[in-house]
């Protein structure tokens, strides 16, 4: 499996229209076991984004997906920046399953 943890930054007071277009179509994102939308309570323009896939090579190819790319071009003039991130291997946990 892999896995990815990141902070994504928006411009203020877009957080949670940001948060609604990562959150389009993601259903049909072959490979994709986990993906989660979190907000940051320590931050109103912060969130976190929690993945798990199959294997890195889904993650790649799901980024060259139509409704991943529409998403991508929304997105980027609300995106001020990004925090933490982390590449990470997961094992299990509640809620997912290995492939």
């Amino acid at each position: 499996m892999y896995g990815l943890i990141g902070k994504m930054l928006a411009v203020p007071g877009e957080r949670d229209t940001l948060i609604a277009i990562l959150l389009e179509g993601t259903g049909d994102m072959s490979g994709c076991l986990s993906y989660v939308v979190a907000i940051d309570p320590a931050d109103d323009n912060a969130i976190w984004i929690t993945e798990v896939w199959d294997s890195e090579a889904s993650h790649a190819a799901s980024l060259t997906l139509p409704a991943v790319q529409a998403a991508i071009a929304r997105a980027r003039p609300i995106i001020a920046g990004f925090g933490d991130q982390a590449v990470t291997t997961p094992v299990g946990g509640v809620g997912l399953i290995a492939p």
